[in-house]
Protein backbone atom coordinates (compact mmCIF):
# COMPACT_ATOMS: atom_id res chain seq x y z
CA UNK A 1 0.00 0.00 0.00
CA UNK A 2 1.23 3.48 -0.87
CA UNK A 3 1.52 6.17 1.79
CA UNK A 4 -0.31 8.73 -0.35
CA UNK A 5 -3.36 8.60 -2.64
CA UNK A 6 -5.26 11.26 -4.48
CA UNK A 7 -8.57 9.88 -3.23
CA UNK A 8 -9.31 7.72 -0.18
CA UNK A 9 -12.79 6.21 0.03
CA UNK A 10 -13.94 5.23 3.52
CA UNK A 11 -16.22 2.25 2.93
CA UNK A 12 -16.10 -0.41 0.24
CA UNK A 13 -19.76 -1.38 0.07
CA UNK A 14 -21.89 -0.71 -3.00
CA UNK A 15 -21.65 3.09 -2.61
CA UNK A 16 -17.90 3.30 -2.07
CA UNK A 17 -17.23 0.75 -4.79
CA UNK A 18 -19.49 2.64 -7.21
CA UNK A 19 -17.47 5.82 -6.60
CA UNK A 20 -14.22 3.85 -7.08
CA UNK A 21 -15.50 2.37 -10.35
CA UNK A 22 -16.67 5.64 -11.88
CA UNK A 23 -13.47 7.46 -10.87
CA UNK A 24 -11.24 4.72 -12.23
CA UNK A 25 -13.25 4.48 -15.45
CA UNK A 26 -13.13 8.23 -16.14
CA UNK A 27 -10.54 8.84 -18.90
CA UNK A 28 -9.96 12.38 -17.58
CA UNK A 29 -9.03 11.17 -14.08
CA UNK A 30 -5.48 9.90 -13.72
CA UNK A 31 -5.26 9.95 -9.91
CA UNK A 32 -4.84 7.10 -7.46
CA UNK A 33 -7.74 5.63 -5.47
CA UNK A 34 -7.68 3.68 -2.19
CA UNK A 35 -10.83 2.05 -0.83
CA UNK A 36 -10.72 1.26 2.88
CA UNK A 37 -13.11 -1.52 3.90
CA UNK A 38 -13.06 -3.07 7.40
CA UNK A 39 -14.72 -6.34 6.32
CA UNK A 40 -14.06 -7.49 2.73
CA UNK A 41 -16.24 -10.56 3.38
CA UNK A 42 -19.17 -8.11 3.62
CA UNK A 43 -20.86 -10.53 6.02
CA UNK A 44 -22.54 -7.77 8.03
CA UNK A 45 -22.55 -5.14 5.30
CA UNK A 46 -25.69 -3.09 4.78
CA UNK A 47 -25.40 -3.79 1.04
CA UNK A 48 -25.49 -7.56 1.24
CA UNK A 49 -28.29 -7.58 3.84
CA UNK A 50 -30.56 -5.41 1.74
CA UNK A 51 -33.43 -6.47 -0.53
CA UNK A 52 -31.82 -5.06 -3.67
CA UNK A 53 -34.96 -3.20 -4.74
CA UNK A 54 -35.17 -1.14 -7.93
CA UNK A 55 -38.10 1.23 -8.38
CA UNK A 56 -39.13 4.36 -10.24
CA UNK A 57 -41.93 5.16 -7.82
CA UNK A 58 -40.56 8.14 -5.94
CA UNK A 59 -42.19 11.55 -5.62
CA UNK A 60 -39.16 13.80 -6.13
CA UNK A 61 -38.00 14.11 -9.76
CA UNK A 62 -34.31 13.80 -8.89
CA UNK A 63 -34.88 10.61 -6.91
CA UNK A 64 -36.75 9.25 -9.91
CA UNK A 65 -33.95 10.24 -12.30
CA UNK A 66 -31.33 8.62 -10.06
CA UNK A 67 -33.24 5.38 -9.89
CA UNK A 68 -34.10 5.32 -13.60
CA UNK A 69 -30.39 5.56 -14.34
CA UNK A 70 -29.74 2.80 -11.78
CA UNK A 71 -32.23 0.52 -13.50
CA UNK A 72 -30.71 1.21 -16.91
CA UNK A 73 -27.27 0.53 -15.48
CA UNK A 74 -28.43 -2.75 -13.91
CA UNK A 75 -29.63 -3.95 -17.30
CA UNK A 76 -26.18 -3.24 -18.78
CA UNK A 77 -24.08 -4.27 -15.78
CA UNK A 78 -22.95 -7.61 -17.21
CA UNK A 79 -21.41 -5.75 -20.14
CA UNK A 80 -20.27 -2.51 -18.47
CA UNK A 81 -18.67 -4.20 -15.46
CA UNK A 82 -17.17 -7.12 -17.36
CA UNK A 83 -13.57 -8.08 -16.59
CA UNK A 84 -11.83 -10.45 -19.01
CA UNK A 85 -15.15 -11.01 -20.72
CA UNK A 86 -17.02 -11.97 -17.52
CA UNK A 87 -19.61 -9.65 -16.02
CA UNK A 88 -21.86 -9.90 -12.96
CA UNK A 89 -25.25 -11.58 -13.21
CA UNK A 90 -27.53 -9.32 -11.19
CA UNK A 91 -30.54 -11.62 -11.60
CA UNK A 92 -33.06 -8.83 -12.22
CA UNK A 93 -36.53 -10.00 -11.14
CA UNK A 94 -38.81 -7.56 -12.92
CA UNK A 95 -41.92 -8.32 -10.84
CA UNK A 96 -42.67 -4.65 -10.26
CA UNK A 97 -43.58 -2.59 -7.21
CA UNK A 98 -47.13 -2.15 -5.93
CA UNK A 99 -47.91 0.79 -3.62
CA UNK A 100 -51.30 0.53 -1.92
CA UNK A 101 -53.18 3.56 -0.61
CA UNK A 102 -56.08 4.21 1.74
CA UNK A 103 -58.43 7.12 1.16
CA UNK A 104 -56.10 9.34 3.20
CA UNK A 105 -53.13 8.51 0.98
CA UNK A 106 -54.81 8.50 -2.43
CA UNK A 107 -54.21 12.18 -3.24
CA UNK A 108 -50.49 11.79 -2.59
CA UNK A 109 -50.39 8.65 -4.71
CA UNK A 110 -52.07 10.50 -7.59
CA UNK A 111 -49.59 13.38 -7.38
CA UNK A 112 -46.71 10.92 -7.37
CA UNK A 113 -48.07 9.18 -10.45
CA UNK A 114 -48.35 12.50 -12.30
CA UNK A 115 -44.69 13.23 -11.55
CA UNK A 116 -43.59 9.72 -12.49
CA UNK A 117 -45.47 9.61 -15.78
CA UNK A 118 -44.20 13.08 -16.72
CA UNK A 119 -40.70 11.59 -16.52
CA UNK A 120 -41.60 8.61 -18.69
CA UNK A 121 -42.08 6.01 -15.96
CA UNK A 122 -44.30 3.03 -16.71
CA UNK A 123 -46.76 3.12 -13.80
CA UNK A 124 -50.46 2.34 -13.55
CA UNK A 125 -52.87 3.91 -11.07
CA UNK A 126 -55.66 1.42 -10.31
CA UNK A 127 -58.90 1.58 -8.29
CA UNK A 128 -59.68 -1.24 -5.84
CA UNK A 129 -61.70 -3.33 -8.30
CA UNK A 130 -58.90 -3.22 -10.86
CA UNK A 131 -56.40 -4.18 -8.17
CA UNK A 132 -58.50 -7.20 -7.20
CA UNK A 133 -58.81 -8.25 -10.84
CA UNK A 134 -55.10 -7.84 -11.60
CA UNK A 135 -53.97 -9.38 -8.31
CA UNK A 136 -56.71 -11.82 -7.21
CA UNK A 137 -54.77 -12.74 -4.07
CA UNK A 138 -55.33 -9.20 -2.67
CA UNK A 139 -58.10 -8.34 -0.23
CA UNK A 140 -59.05 -4.77 -1.32
CA UNK A 141 -60.72 -3.97 2.01
CA UNK A 142 -59.70 -0.48 3.14
CA UNK A 143 -57.98 0.39 -0.12
CA UNK A 144 -58.80 3.44 -2.23
CA UNK A 145 -56.31 2.53 -4.94
CA UNK A 146 -52.83 1.39 -5.78
CA UNK A 147 -50.01 2.10 -8.18
CA UNK A 148 -48.19 -0.68 -10.01
CA UNK A 149 -44.97 -0.42 -11.97
CA UNK A 150 -45.09 -3.31 -14.47
CA UNK A 151 -41.75 -2.47 -16.10
CA UNK A 152 -38.36 -1.32 -14.83
CA UNK A 153 -39.13 -2.25 -11.23
CA UNK A 154 -38.25 -5.26 -9.13
CA UNK A 155 -35.09 -6.45 -7.42
CA UNK A 156 -31.55 -7.61 -8.08
CA UNK A 157 -28.82 -9.48 -6.23
CA UNK A 158 -27.14 -6.67 -4.24
CA UNK A 159 -24.01 -8.72 -3.57
CA UNK A 160 -23.52 -9.26 -7.30
CA UNK A 161 -23.72 -5.52 -7.97
CA UNK A 162 -21.26 -4.77 -5.18
CA UNK A 163 -18.76 -7.36 -6.39
CA UNK A 164 -19.21 -6.18 -9.96
CA UNK A 165 -18.32 -2.61 -9.03
CA UNK A 166 -15.41 -3.75 -6.87
CA UNK A 167 -13.91 -6.18 -9.38
CA UNK A 168 -14.14 -3.66 -12.20
CA UNK A 169 -12.66 -0.85 -10.09
CA UNK A 170 -9.69 -3.04 -9.13
CA UNK A 171 -9.15 -4.01 -12.77
CA UNK A 172 -8.98 -0.29 -13.60
CA UNK A 173 -6.38 0.44 -10.93
CA UNK A 174 -8.23 1.12 -7.69
CA UNK A 175 -6.65 -0.35 -4.57
CA UNK A 176 -8.61 -1.98 -1.75
CA UNK A 177 -7.31 -2.57 1.77
CA UNK A 178 -8.84 -4.38 4.72
CA UNK A 179 -8.66 -1.67 7.38
CA UNK A 180 -10.66 1.07 9.05
CA UNK A 181 -10.35 4.85 9.15
CA UNK A 182 -9.80 5.83 12.80
CA UNK A 183 -8.79 9.47 12.37
CA UNK A 184 -8.73 12.24 9.77
CA UNK A 185 -5.94 14.79 9.64
CA UNK A 186 -6.40 18.38 8.53
CA UNK A 187 -4.08 20.83 6.82
CA UNK A 188 -5.68 24.11 7.69
CA UNK A 189 -9.26 23.94 6.45
CA UNK A 190 -8.59 20.97 4.19
CA UNK A 191 -8.42 17.21 4.61
CA UNK A 192 -4.79 16.14 4.67
CA UNK A 193 -5.06 12.39 5.14
CA UNK A 194 -6.39 9.54 7.22
CA UNK A 195 -5.07 7.27 9.92
CA UNK A 196 -5.89 3.61 9.47
CA UNK A 197 -6.37 1.19 12.35
CA UNK A 198 -3.65 -1.16 11.08
CA UNK A 199 -2.02 0.68 8.20
CA UNK A 200 -1.00 3.94 9.86
CA UNK A 201 -1.11 7.35 8.20
CA UNK A 202 -2.07 7.78 4.56
CA UNK A 203 -2.07 11.21 2.91
CA UNK A 204 -4.86 12.16 0.50
CA UNK A 205 -6.31 15.16 -1.26
CA UNK A 206 -9.92 13.95 -1.15
CA UNK A 207 -11.69 11.79 1.42
CA UNK A 208 -14.98 10.29 0.27
CA UNK A 209 -17.25 9.34 3.13
CA UNK A 210 -19.03 6.20 1.91
CA UNK A 211 -19.21 4.51 5.31
CA UNK A 212 -22.92 3.70 5.17
CA UNK A 213 -24.49 3.41 8.62
CA UNK A 214 -21.23 4.61 10.21
CA UNK A 215 -20.93 7.70 8.05
CA UNK A 216 -21.63 9.95 11.02
CA UNK A 217 -18.53 8.61 12.76
CA UNK A 218 -16.28 9.34 9.76
CA UNK A 219 -17.70 12.85 9.44
CA UNK A 220 -17.06 13.50 13.13
CA UNK A 221 -13.41 12.45 12.73
CA UNK A 222 -13.08 15.10 10.02
CA UNK A 223 -14.68 17.77 12.20
CA UNK A 224 -18.10 17.74 10.56
CA UNK A 225 -21.57 16.83 11.73
CA UNK A 226 -23.65 14.49 9.61
CA UNK A 227 -27.25 13.48 10.47
CA UNK A 228 -26.77 9.86 9.41
CA UNK A 229 -27.37 7.14 11.96
CA UNK A 230 -27.42 3.31 11.91
CA UNK A 231 -30.98 2.05 12.11
CA UNK A 232 -31.75 -1.66 12.30
CA UNK A 233 -34.23 -3.27 9.93
CA UNK A 234 -35.31 -6.89 10.31
CA UNK A 235 -36.34 -9.12 7.43
CA UNK A 236 -38.57 -12.10 8.16
CA UNK A 237 -38.60 -15.10 5.83
CA UNK A 238 -41.76 -17.20 5.70
CA UNK A 239 -43.37 -20.04 3.78
CA UNK A 240 -46.83 -20.19 2.27
CA UNK A 241 -48.60 -23.04 0.50
CA UNK A 242 -50.09 -20.72 -2.10
CA UNK A 243 -47.88 -19.79 -5.05
CA UNK A 244 -47.47 -16.01 -5.18
CA UNK A 245 -44.07 -16.14 -6.86
CA UNK A 246 -45.23 -13.67 -9.54
CA UNK A 247 -46.31 -11.08 -6.97
CA UNK A 248 -44.71 -7.64 -7.08
CA UNK A 249 -42.94 -6.12 -4.12
CA UNK A 250 -46.03 -4.88 -2.31
CA UNK A 251 -46.20 -2.01 0.19
CA UNK A 252 -49.38 -1.85 2.27
CA UNK A 253 -50.90 1.36 3.60
CA UNK A 254 -49.07 1.03 6.96
CA UNK A 255 -45.69 0.34 5.35
CA UNK A 256 -45.65 -3.44 5.79
CA UNK A 257 -43.87 -4.81 2.74
CA UNK A 258 -43.49 -8.26 1.24
CA UNK A 259 -42.10 -9.90 -1.87
CA UNK A 260 -41.40 -13.44 -3.11
CA UNK A 261 -37.90 -14.87 -2.83
CA UNK A 262 -36.78 -18.28 -4.13
CA UNK A 263 -39.98 -20.12 -3.25
CA UNK A 264 -40.42 -18.25 0.03
CA UNK A 265 -41.45 -14.71 0.98
CA UNK A 266 -39.79 -11.77 2.72
CA UNK A 267 -41.56 -9.36 5.05
CA UNK A 268 -40.38 -6.09 6.57
CA UNK A 269 -41.63 -2.84 8.09
CA UNK A 270 -39.94 0.28 9.41
CA UNK A 271 -40.83 0.78 13.09
CA UNK A 272 -42.41 4.01 14.37
CA UNK A 273 -39.96 6.76 15.27
CA UNK A 274 -40.30 6.19 19.02
CA UNK A 275 -39.23 2.55 18.56
CA UNK A 276 -36.38 3.19 16.12
CA UNK A 277 -33.24 4.10 18.08
CA UNK A 278 -29.70 4.30 16.78
CA UNK A 279 -28.55 0.70 16.73
CA UNK A 280 -25.43 -1.05 15.48
CA UNK A 281 -26.20 -4.61 16.57
CA UNK A 282 -27.75 -7.36 14.47
CA UNK A 283 -29.81 -9.00 17.20
CA UNK A 284 -33.18 -10.25 16.02
CA UNK A 285 -36.47 -9.16 17.54
CA UNK A 286 -39.70 -10.93 16.74
CA UNK A 287 -42.35 -8.74 18.35
CA UNK A 288 -42.69 -6.53 15.26
CA UNK A 289 -43.48 -9.61 13.17
CA UNK A 290 -46.10 -10.87 15.60
CA UNK A 291 -47.65 -7.47 16.33
CA UNK A 292 -47.57 -5.73 12.94
CA UNK A 293 -46.26 -7.68 9.97
CA UNK A 294 -48.18 -10.95 10.25
CA UNK A 295 -51.58 -9.36 11.05
CA UNK A 296 -51.18 -6.95 8.13
CA UNK A 297 -50.14 -9.70 5.73
CA UNK A 298 -53.01 -11.94 6.82
CA UNK A 299 -55.53 -9.15 6.27
CA UNK A 300 -54.22 -8.02 2.89
CA UNK A 301 -53.39 -11.46 1.49
CA UNK A 302 -55.79 -14.13 2.82
CA UNK A 303 -53.39 -16.86 1.70
CA UNK A 304 -50.91 -15.49 4.26
CA UNK A 305 -53.16 -16.33 7.19
CA UNK A 306 -51.42 -19.72 7.38
CA UNK A 307 -47.79 -18.81 6.92
CA UNK A 308 -44.82 -20.32 8.73
CA UNK A 309 -41.86 -18.21 9.79
CA UNK A 310 -38.67 -20.02 8.76
CA UNK A 311 -35.83 -17.55 9.39
CA UNK A 312 -34.93 -13.90 9.76
CA UNK A 313 -32.00 -11.54 9.45
CA UNK A 314 -31.14 -7.99 10.46
CA UNK A 315 -29.35 -5.28 8.54
CA UNK A 316 -28.86 -1.53 8.79
CA UNK A 317 -30.01 1.57 6.99
CA UNK A 318 -27.73 4.59 6.76
CA UNK A 319 -30.65 6.64 7.97
CA UNK A 320 -30.64 10.36 7.21
CA UNK A 321 -32.54 11.79 10.17
CA UNK A 322 -32.82 15.19 8.48
CA UNK A 323 -34.92 14.29 5.42
CA UNK A 324 -34.28 10.61 4.53
CA UNK A 325 -32.54 11.50 1.27
CA UNK A 326 -29.00 11.17 -0.03
CA UNK A 327 -26.31 13.66 0.98
CA UNK A 328 -23.95 14.15 -1.94
CA UNK A 329 -20.94 16.32 -2.63
CA UNK A 330 -18.46 18.47 -0.74
CA UNK A 331 -18.55 19.91 2.72
CA UNK A 332 -18.88 23.70 2.30
CA UNK A 333 -16.06 24.51 4.73
CA UNK A 334 -13.77 21.46 4.90
CA UNK A 335 -11.91 21.18 1.64
CA UNK A 336 -11.52 17.67 0.24
CA UNK A 337 -14.30 16.12 2.35
CA UNK A 338 -16.85 14.53 0.03
CA UNK A 339 -20.14 12.95 1.10
CA UNK A 340 -21.97 10.02 -0.46
CA UNK A 341 -24.28 9.12 2.40
CA UNK A 342 -27.72 8.92 3.95
CA UNK A 343 -29.59 6.83 1.37
CA UNK A 344 -32.00 5.52 4.01
CA UNK A 345 -32.63 2.19 2.31
CA UNK A 346 -32.30 3.34 -1.32
CA UNK A 347 -28.56 2.82 -1.71
CA UNK A 348 -28.64 -0.16 -4.07
CA UNK A 349 -30.83 1.48 -6.70
CA UNK A 350 -29.17 4.89 -6.37
CA UNK A 351 -25.56 3.68 -6.19
CA UNK A 352 -24.83 3.88 -9.94
CA UNK A 353 -26.06 7.48 -10.21
CA UNK A 354 -24.65 8.61 -6.86
CA UNK A 355 -21.26 7.02 -7.53
CA UNK A 356 -21.09 8.64 -10.95
CA UNK A 357 -22.13 12.02 -9.52
CA UNK A 358 -19.49 12.10 -6.78
CA UNK A 359 -16.83 10.89 -9.22
CA UNK A 360 -17.75 13.74 -11.56
CA UNK A 361 -17.39 16.27 -8.77
CA UNK A 362 -13.93 14.91 -7.93
CA UNK A 363 -12.66 14.55 -11.49
CA UNK A 364 -14.29 17.60 -13.08
CA UNK A 365 -15.39 19.88 -10.25
CA UNK A 366 -19.00 19.81 -11.42
CA UNK A 367 -21.84 17.47 -12.36
CA UNK A 368 -21.68 16.42 -16.00
CA UNK A 369 -24.68 14.09 -16.23
CA UNK A 370 -27.46 14.38 -13.65
CA UNK A 371 -27.41 17.63 -11.70
CA UNK A 372 -27.88 16.39 -8.14
CA UNK A 373 -27.02 19.66 -6.40
CA UNK A 374 -30.34 19.56 -4.55
CA UNK A 375 -28.80 16.80 -2.38
CA UNK A 376 -25.83 18.95 -1.33
CA UNK A 377 -24.74 19.02 2.29
CA UNK A 378 -25.42 22.75 2.67
CA UNK A 379 -29.18 22.11 2.69
CA UNK A 380 -28.79 20.74 6.22
CA UNK A 381 -27.47 23.84 8.05
CA UNK A 382 -29.79 25.94 5.87
CA UNK A 383 -32.76 23.77 6.95
CA UNK A 384 -33.87 23.04 3.38
CA UNK A 385 -35.08 19.44 3.50
CA UNK A 386 -35.73 17.56 0.28
CA UNK A 387 -39.28 16.32 0.51
CA UNK A 388 -39.85 12.74 -0.63
CA UNK A 389 -43.32 11.25 -0.13
CA UNK A 390 -42.49 7.67 -1.11
CA UNK A 391 -40.21 6.65 1.76
CA UNK A 392 -40.49 2.95 2.61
Amino acid sequence: MQRSYDVVIAGGGVIGSAVAYWLSADPDFDGSVLVVEPDPTYAACATTRSWGGLRQQFSHPDNIRMSVFGIEFARRAAEVLAVNGEGPDLGFHENGYLFLASEDGLAVLRRNVETQTSLGCAVELMPPDALAERFPWINPDGLAGGCFGPRNEGWIDPHALLQGFRRKAVSLGAAYVKDAVVDVSRVGADVGGVRLRDGGDVACGVLVNAAGPRAGDIAHLAGAELPVRPRKRMTYVFDCRADLSAAPLTIDTNGVTFRPESGQYLGIVSPPADRDPDCDDLELEYDVFEETIWPTLAHRVPAFEAIKLSSAWAGHYDFNTFDHNAILGPHPEIGGLMFCNGFSGHGIQQSPAAGRAVAELIAHGAYRSLDLSIFAYDRIPANRPVLEANIV
